[in-house]
């Protein structure tokens, strides 16, 4: 069953993996969705409840991309901090765009709890702030966050209790997040998936789509069969390369890459971290961990900027984890996997319409699991013409990037040199 993924810690503990056909042949659809990851089988569950049928084109397998390789960590708010859209877009958008992240999160917890997900759903997320000149940011954000957003479940750590949670030297303080989530993201994704075919989607895996019309009823063309479909949702993220060019040029692709510690026992592990929380940093190029339920250390860092991974993944992580963690230098990796996202200038999320018949969502900038469980609902929500809570999301202005498609990669290195130089500085 777990042909066609990558040997990760998260295809190893599945649940409920289980294999769909490929698509032949012609098939009609309300809606033909294409990616089966976070956005689109949130899109999909949330338009079979409205009563339409769904069709979901998948190239690979559910939860091939990002959706099921990622930290697992579901903060709270937008990918900039609320200081950053107040300052961007005033306060009364900036709070918009906060409750709408709210917004997402309570649709995790409800998916979960509607159809029963065995994700290993925990509450808590701790932010370490690595850097002298970021003292003070977290009491200050605390407050805001309770006065300004009707957010009380934020507070600052001293480096003290920092330190008394999370068993690392590189934290100078900490902002803890009491409401913020981490989950088992394929089994989130699988979860999901088994809700849509409960409620009569049908889901087509190894069936990568080739191209589709810009008319109405489009029909979206694959190797060996076709849907014709009223609606097109575009949730390919990462993973679009050239199927659409008017979005492509506004997000690319960047390699995250993640590994997974031997069990280390119950003592050790909560002598490691003090909770099942979940844990980032402040760093441009972000570390980002937690513990499984098996008492494992997961652990994400490093990026690349070019198609491909590194030759091993194992020895490229290893070093991130022991500068935050010299005492686990004994221990054994057990899998190291990576996955590719998208990320846009601003980093912001990238939503809209092509046609009046074609939606997307993309660009979630390392903040994907609650941005796109978001949008597949409010995708959804347009289609059936309520589009005011979309038309927000949509509103954010995303650029291209200089030099569009052929020239992305060569800026994002030049621009990742000099920010990881001042992580280091």
């Amino acid at each position: 069953m777990s042909e066609g993924y990558p040997k990760s810690y998260y295809v190893a503990t599945a649940r409920g993996l289980e294999e769909h056909p490929r698509l032949e042949g012609s098939v009609r659809a309300d809606v033909c969705v294409i990616g089966a990851g976070f956005t689109g089988l949130s899109a999909a569950v949330n338009l079979a409840e409205q009563g339409m049928s769904v069709v979901v084109l998948e190239a690979e397998r559910i939860g091939f991309g990002a959706s099921g390789r990622c930290g697992g960590l579901v903060g709270s708010g937008q990918r900039k901090e609320v200081f950053e859209m107040e300052a961007q877009f005033g306060y009364t958008r900036s709070r918009e765009f906060w409750d709408l992240a709210e917004v997402a999160k309570a649709e995790i917890r409800h998916r979960v709890a509607t159809h029963a997900i065995d994700c290993d759903l925990q509450k808590g997320q701790l932010l370490g702030v690595h850097k002298k000149a970021y003292v003070g940011s977290s009491a200050e954000l605390a407050q805001e966050l309770a006065e300004r957003y009707d957010y009380p479940h934020a507070r600052a750590l001293n480096r003290e209790e920092t330190r008394a949670l999370v068993a690392t030297d590189g934290f100078l303080e900490g902002f803890w997040d009491e409401e913020a989530l981490t989950l088992h993201p394929l089994n989130f994704t699988l979860g999901l998936a088994a809700a849509a075919r409960s409620l009569g989607v049908d889901i087509y895996e190894n069936s990568r789509v080739l191209s589709y019309t810009h008319s109405d009823p489009a029909t979206v063309q694959t190797g060996q069969g076709t849907v014709t479909a009223s609606f097109i949702v575009l949730a390919c993220n990462g993973y679009l390369g050239k199927l659409e060019p008017r979005t492509a040029g506004r997000i690319m692709p960047i390699n995250n890459f993640m590994i997974a510690t031997e069990p280390l026992g119950e003592r050790r592990a909560r002598e490691l971290i003090d909770g099942r929380f979940g844990i980032h940093d402040t760093r441009f190029v972000v570390n980002y961990f937690r513990l499984s339920d098996d008492h494992r250390l997961l652990f994400g860092g490093g990026e690349n900027y070019r198609p491909g991974f590194p030759a091993d993944i194992l020895n490229f992580v290893r070093p991130y984890m022991l500068r935050l963690f010299p005492q686990l230098a004994d221990v054994r990796i057990d899998y190291a996997w990576g996955g590719t996202l998208a990320v846009t200038v601003n980093r912001l999320p990238h939503f809209g319409r092509l046609e009046p018949n074609l939606y997307f969502a993309q660009g979630y900038s390392g903040h994907g699991i609650s941005t796109a469980t978001l949008a597949g609902k409010l995708v959804a929500e347009a289609i059936a013409g309520t589009a005011k809570r979309f038309d927000v999301m949509a509103s954010l202005p995303i650029h291209l990037f200089p030099g569009g498609t052929l020239l992305r990669y060569p800026g994002m290195v030049l621009g990742m040199l000099y920010y990881s130089l001042k992580d280091k500085l």
